[in-house]
């Protein structure tokens, strides 16, 4: 069966739906396809990451991540308040525990002084706890653009209006491309629900983007490897702890926050995530395990190279991944008064992350163009945040 749209999106998480409504604005006379291989939308990074809008205060000035945070945070708000999506823009404190985590707290703080983060400001001890009572910190910064969200109600609301700006457009799930051809009149994708043409094709998938890649003769200079997130979740008689957002200052020499407290959009509290090699893409348990994805993230040599940086903070997270004690011990340098009894077990999520082979982890947004198809090959945080933004970033490039 051949299926022929003026564009094609490849893949259903949070980037590829946010890129196909921007396009279906901008054009609102072409069709467009969307296949996603798994039975619903964000199933992956978008549905179990922790669902926060993140205000940019974190990222280097002038990279992407910074640029489109703050733009992507402005519409993402807009969005939901125009479109019912649930969330709160509830603000969260980022807690120094100890005066040795004050000269990083103060160079995140003139981060976002030059990021224009709004609003932001530094808490003493006592401000601290009227923010958040059972938290205990020697200095904070108060960051009141931060906020929770529904990203799965958001990409369902973004399909609902793609759908009603061209009824033509469609979402196609359990559709898995098994084959890319492509040249520069059109691209070609051979898939289990037959074959898909479109003259211009963006691929926004994830955990799985090298490999698509790939299938379309890119040549790439990083890997895709997986690091999985454990979270644990306050009981409901422990919930009253924490308020909204609580963050510990992060280790600089690495693009994960830290083990920190979560109010989600249905009021529940998070602990986490921890960040640690995961032996399956999308393997979501402990003991998940892929033979293939094992192998080619261990066949790669920037792999290796970032396991002899970074060794021992890796035994760090695998001791907390299967220590419930050693994760709450990590809470603790926060709310001293939290215990192994306040927690039980949560979901999980895992982050792609590019490696380049140097072993360094690719820190900012990658996308590579090839004849008239785009792809995402790294989306780290804050791409949820940021989807509205890097949609725009990519119908310009297909606008070229």
């Amino acid at each position: 069966m051949l299926n022929s749209y003026d564009f094609i999106i490849v893949g259903g998480g949070i980037v590829g739906l946010a890129t196909a409504y921007k396009l279906q604005l901008k054009f609102p006379n072409k069709s467009i396809a969307i296949l996603e291989k798994e039975t619903e939308i964000g199933k992956h990074q978008t549905g179990r990451n922790s669902g926060v809008m993140h205000s940019g205060i974190y990222y280097k000035p002038g990279s992407y991540k910074a640029k489109n945070c703050n733009n992507g945070l402005k519409q993402l708000v807009e969005f939901s308040e125009k479109n019912n999506v649930l969330h709160d823009v509830c603000g969260k404190i980022i807690v120094a525990t100890s005066v040795y985590e004050i000269p990083i707290l103060e160079t995140i703080f003139n981060r976002g002084l030059q990021n224009k983060t709004k609003g932001i400001c530094y808490l003493n001890s006592e401000e601290i706890k009227e923010k958040e009572p059972f938290i205990e910190g020697v200095k904070a910064i108060w960051v009141p653009t931060a906020g929770i969200i529904d990203y799965v109600g958001l990409c369902s609301t973004f399909v609902n209006k793609i759908i009603e700006i061209n009824p033509k457009s469609k979402l196609f799930l359990s559709c898995e491309v098994k084959k890319i051809d492509s040249n520069n009149e059109v691209s070609s994708l051979e898939s289990n629900l037959g074959i898909f043409n479109a003259s211009k094709v963006i691929f926004c998938t994830g955990l799985q983007s090298d490999r698509v890649a790939k299938k379309d003769n890119l040549k790439l200079d990083v890997h895709i490897v997986g690091f999985r997130g454990d979270y644990y979740e306050l009981k409901p008689e422990a919930t009253y702890k924490i308020k909204n957002l609580v963050y510990p200052v992060p280790d600089p020499k690495f693009p994960f926050l830290g083990v920190h407290f979560t109010r989600m959009i249905d009021g529940g509290i998070e602990c986490g995530p921890n960040a640690v090699f995961t032996f399956k893409r999308e393997g979501y348990n402990r003991t998940s395990f892929s033979l293939r994805d094992t192998f080619e993230a261990l066949a790669f040599k920037g792999t290796w190279k970032l396991f002899g940086k970074h060794w021992r903070k890796g035994i760090d997270e695998y001791k907390r991944a299967f220590s419930k004690r050693l994760f709450v011990k990590e809470l603790q340098k926060m709310m001293p008064s939290i215990s192994v009894n306040d927690v039980q077990p949560s979901r999980a999520g895992v982050r792609a992350q590019a490696i380049d082979y140097f072993g360094n982890m690719v820190d900012d947004f990658k996308i590579e163009k090839h004849y008239n198809n785009i792809h995402v090959i790294n989306a780290p945080s804050p791409a949820a945040t940021s989807c509205l933004a890097i949609a725009d970033e990519i119908v310009n490039v297909v606008l070229k």
